[in-house]
């Protein structure tokens, strides 16, 4: 076993990768050793077994001190991955307000969030509508600037961050496992684009599999690295609860976005509004919320051209329609209605669901 490295790079990629040892172990270890976390990890099983919160097989993890760091950061470094921590220049100073801040950040990617960030989460179940609210309210706010910040999951998250590039915009994921792991597979390409004008984040060491605790690690930083999150569809035991969460006692600006109140995807946005998050149905309201100033930014599809304004129309409210329903609404043949809705599903206008009706997307 070698000594502890005296690099704080290697030193904090040391204990990030020893097991059990986590931001809320190394946060204690640091009160009890003055802040000194070589002095730590050089610590006898008597000293260590004194500091507050470490459990005996915690203990014996830094003991052991078997993670090998230098191999790790030579395949990060063949990867082509960065590995940041807290005394870097480009380390995001965001992140120094949680009371656990990750010890390392494995980058992927040619820029970091600045301040002007948001983030945008939603159900991984999202429904074609809750799908088409993120990727507009992406694009729109990436259009104005802002960084738009997710996770990678299906559903809510990957609208988002495909509304942001949609408009070239900048935008950033936050994983929950090794930066060298892309789950789900649809998202590698996906991945490829983000990374050319933004970043994929990870405090994972590589190689580590999402779990049921990793995914709520990952959370505190999406809310972490943001001044609004954005919640757009959710159940109420949804991990955009969590999310929210740490919004709220981070002091963030926390939006919800209504939805159905016969859906479950709606029922954690209610949820979250009834607690005093904000309501939001456009750009303008966010704006707003972060204090910037109104312009006429309304959400996507709110205007269409006349030939489609004619038909969408129809679909307000999250209303779905077949080709006979919507005959019967429209009062025209359902050989129109079947076209338009071809039509307006090629156009982006409808998106359509699993029982084949449409709706607005």
């Amino acid at each position: 076993m070698l000594p502890p490295p005296s690099d704080p790079r290697d030193l904090r990629l040391l204990l990030n990768g020893l097991t059990g040892i986590g931001p809320v172990s190394a946060r204690r270890l640091q009160e009890a050793f003055d802040g000194d976390l070589r002095r730590a990890l050089l610590a006898g099983p008597k000293e260590l077994a004194g500091v507050k919160g470490l459990t005996a097989p915690m203990v014996a993890s830094l003991l052991r001190r078997d993670f090998d760091h230098v191999a790790e950061r030579r395949r990060a470094e063949a990867l082509g991955y960065r590995i940041l921590h807290a005394d870097d220049e480009t380390w995001p100073q965001a992140l120094a307000q949680l009371w656990d801040p990750p010890l390392v950040l494995y980058q992927d990617g040619s820029a970091l969030p600045d301040a002007r960030a948001v983030a945008i989460v939603g159900s991984r179940h999202c429904t074609p509508y809750g799908a088409g609210l993120a990727r507009g309210l992406a694009r729109d706010l990436a259009k104005l600037g802002w960084w738009i910040v997710s996770g990678l999951a299906r559903g809510i998250d990957l609208a988002a961050h495909e509304g942001a590039l949609e408009a070239d915009g900048r935008t950033a994921a936050v994983l929950g496992h090794g930066l060298d792991l892309t789950y789900p597979p649809e998202a590698l390409k996906l991945r490829r684009r983000m990374t050319e004008r933004g970043c994929v984040l990870s405090e994972f060491p590589l190689g580590r599999p999402a779990d049921r605790q990793s995914f709520p690690q990952r959370n505190r930083i999406v809310a972490g690295l943001v001044r609004a999150v954005i919640v757009v569809e959710t159940d109420v035991d949804g991990g955009s609860m969590i999310t929210a969460r740490f919004a709220g006692d981070q002091g963030k600006a926390l939006c919800a976005l209504p939805g159905r109140v016969d859906s479950p995807t709606s029922r954690g946005c209610h949820a979250l509004i009834r607690d005093g998050a904000t309501l939001v149905s456009s750009v303008d309201d966010i704006l707003a919320e972060l204090g910037e100033e109104r312009g006429q930014l309304t959400l996507p599809l709110t205007q269409a051209d006349p030939a489609a304004a004619r038909w969408l129309r129809h679909f307000g409210g999250g209303t779905a329609h077949d080709s006979e329903s919507l005959a019967a609404a429209a009062r025209c043949t359902q050989a129109e209605a079947a076209v338009a809705l071809t039509m307006l599903e090629i156009q982006g206008h409808l998106l359509r669901r699993t029982d084949g009706r449409h709706e607005r997307g």
